[in-house]
């Protein structure tokens, strides 16, 4: 018999800032199941801009007209906090054989100790140099250049990062 957990797929991620790439993961995987949670998560290796609330409003903000697609924060094992909101996959977008190598590690570590599969969807080829890391580092060095910024992330979370790197710099806000 099927196992109707495996039509709930949950997408995490820090989403530190949201990219194109992660939208363009969300949205493929929304067609493929019934239901898909994107679960914004605390990564203790990376330091957040926004914090976890920020990051979920503005996910939802751009989610917005996907009926199926529920953003949800979660702290914990991702595995754990899977198995618990009811999901049968963790979905995992894949960049490149980097992304592939760490990614494999965490899948069967995830199998191991919950017996919950992994679904890698490989980056569309526009999106596949999308970091949110990198864009993290480009406006912390200086490049304000929003609309520049607006091709790798929606341009209101381009204007809300350059904002909050300007404020955690201590500079003046951008001009409007």
């Amino acid at each position: 018999m099927p196992d109707s957990s495996k039509s709930v797929g949950m997408f995490p991620g820090t989403f530190d800032p949201v990219t194109y790439g992660h939208l363009d993961i969300i949205e493929r995987a929304a067609r493929m199941y019934a239901r898909l949670i994107v679960a914004v998560g605390h990564n203790p290796e990376k330091a957040s801009v926004f914090t976890a609330p920020e990051r979920v409003e503005m996910l939802r903000a751009q989610v917005s007209q996907l009926v199926n697609v529920e953003v949800r924060p979660y702290e914990g094992l991702t595995a754990r906090f899977a198995r618990d909101a009811g999901a049968g996959v963790i979905v995992r977008g894949i960049r490149d054989n980097v992304d592939l190598h760490a990614e494999l590690e965490l899948a069967n570590t995830n199998m191991l100790i919950s017996d919950i599969e992994t679904v890698f969807l490989m980056a569309s080829s526009q999106h596949a140099m999308t970091s949110s890391t990198l864009i993290k580092q480009i406006v912390e060095i200086g490049g304000y250049d929003t609309n520049r910024l607006a091709r790798l992330v929606p341009l209101e979370i381009a204007r809300h990062l350059e904002d909050r790197i300007r404020r955690l710099k201590g500079e003046p806000p951008r001009s409007a």
